[in-house]
């Protein structure tokens, strides 16, 4: 009788399979950090409770999804890099002008959320459920 393999590392999605997860959470990122920079300020300080809740969703939940850190991180990497361009100067000036502690609190507080949530341990997966015979 052929005994089965146990599952593969749920951290090896595979390369092709982690790479295009990577891009579509990076955009997802971008999306995130795009919009969540300009509202954060709109009702303080619950626009940047509500960002960063969102943030920590959004990392958090592709982290979970995939079992990959890789995934989580390029999440937040879109977030971060997004609210970081935005803190560069325009012909209009810059979008996120570092003006008030809110702002820095918004520009740290991504990073911060992110690595805690992406460095967290991995899920216990439960075994099999006892059969009820």
């Amino acid at each position: 009788m052929q005994q089965m393999s146990s599952p593969a590392d749920p951290e090896s999605l595979g390369f092709g399979a982690t790479a295009l997860s990577c891009v579509f959470a990076g955009l997802a990122g971008v999306v995130v950090g795009v919009i969540t920079t300009f509202t954060h300020e709109q009702l303080a300080p619950w626009g940047l409770v509500a960002g960063l809740a969102i943030v920590a969703a959004l990392v958090g939940g592709f982290r979970l999804v995939f079992d990959s850190r890789v995934v989580g991180a390029a999440a937040a990497l879109g977030v971060i890099g997004a609210s970081f361009v935005l803190t560069l100067p325009g012909a209009g000036g810059a979008a996120l002008a570092l003006r008030s502690a809110l702002d820095w609190a918004w520009l740290a507080g991504p990073a911060i959320l992110s690595a805690i949530v992406v460095a967290s341990p991995r899920r216990r997966s439960r075994g099999p459920l006892p059969s009820a015979e």
